[in-house]
This record gives structure tokens, sequence and C-alpha cells, in this order.
């Protein structure tokens, strides 16, 4: 069981923008390698983070607007908002500690 939840189009505002927390959102499909490649990373870092930051997975193929709203060009493409604005993006696979040197920055200390 992936510990990031699935975020759709129709839940994105709610799950994401209206969050209290910052969001992480993994735009994904099933077909792209590297997409796999990061999902335990995602997952570790929801884990690492929980309670303090949200990590939402989009699946692009069945979710295509938000994708489109946001400009996704190429997968993975990790997000970071913050109340309800796009505050930081990674394209690629990354390194874990990457990703949490990433999210550290909009952390509530």
């Amino acid at each position: 069981m992936s510990a990031a939840a699935q975020v759709t189009d129709s839940s994105f505002k709610q799950e994401v923008l209206e969050s209290n927390l910052p969001v992480l959102v993994d735009f994904w499909a099933p077909w792209c390698g590297p997409c796999r490649m990061v999902a335990p990373v995602v997952d570790e870092i929801a884990q690492q983070y929980d309670g303090q930051v949200k990590v939402v997975k989009v699946n692009t193929d069945e979710n295509p607007n938000v994708a489109s709203q946001y400009g996704i060009r190429s997968i993975p493409t990790l997000m970071i908002f913050k109340g309800g604005q796009r505050v930081d993006m990674v394209v690629g696979a990354v390194p874990k500690t990457t990703l949490a040197n990433t999210l550290e920055k909009y952390l509530d200390k």
C-alpha cells in the first residue's frame, strides 16, 4: 500500500490547494519507468514527514486536467504546494536527499 494518497482532477482542489499542510504532489503514470523508480522515495518521504507534509499522487493518464493546468511536460514531476500556491518543483527521478532538501525549505519550523 502506497503511503501517498491518490488524487484526481475532481479532488485536487480540496486535497492539495485547500490543505493546511504543505503538499508534495507526484505527477506520474503507470507506464513511466522513472516514475516507478521514484515511487518508493515518495512513500519514504510521506512516512518521514508524516504530520508535516501531505503527500499525494496524480496519475496523469487518468487526470489530464490537473496535469495540463500545471504544464506537466515530463514525468515524474514532483510539485510542492503551500497555501494553495505552487512554490517549487522537481522534475525527474531524484534521490531522496534532493527531494527532502527541497521540501525542508517549506516546512514550518
